[in-house]
């Protein structure tokens, strides 16, 4: 085997990425206070052709040389927007027709292996703070939350990490 160099690995342009056809998901980011974090959900949503990401209260926005060493130019590529306030986005979202679910812990959370999703439809996902998580008045605003489930001691993932968790699966799940 050999290993494969960036130019044969045929990737899409940026004019070509905001053309094609997206996945429809929307990651909405509240209050990530790693810069570090924010743009590796970027490289993770360009890598999967995610239609939007909000990137709301503390959340930094691009451009900034800290989200660009993980993002490695995907905040060019991704649509994203600023909004400050996540309980607007939420209900904006909803009025839209768009299934809303925090990635949390809570009573009642749908485990990923058992979401199932409806192919109709788009959903967005909320990613909350490093240490708190999603705030309690956005999960009650939410058509459900989905938990990854956990083996180990710790109580939670990095939220980069559970992004990348989370919408590989959603998006194998579309294609099936």
């Amino acid at each position: 085997m050999r290993k494969l160099e960036n130019k044969e690995l045929d990737r899409k342009s940026i004019a070509d990425f905001k053309e094609a056809l997206k996945t429809p998901l929307i990651i909405i980011l509240d209050d990530i206070r790693s810069l570090h974090n924010i743009g590796s959900v970027f490289r993770t949503a360009d890598a999967f052709l995610i239609e939007k990401i909000y990137l709301c209260g503390i959340t930094a926005i691009p451009p900034n040389k800290e989200i660009h060493k993980t993002a490695l130019g995907a905040t060019e590529t991704v649509t994203w927007e600023y909004q400050k306030d996540i309980l607007e986005v939420i209900e904006n979202l909803k009025k839209e027709s768009i299934s809303v679910f925090a990635i949390e812990q809570v009573e009642k959370a749908i485990f990923l292996q058992d979401f199932k999703m409806d192919k109709n439809k788009k959903y967005a996902l909320i990613f909350g703070n490093e240490v708190y998580g999603v705030a309690q008045k956005a999960i009650e605003l939410c058509d459900g939350t989905i938990e990854i489930p956990q083996l180990g001691c710790k109580h939670s993932l990095n939220i980069s990490v559970s992004a990348g968790i989370v919408v590989w699966d959603l998006f194998k799940k579309m294609l099936s």
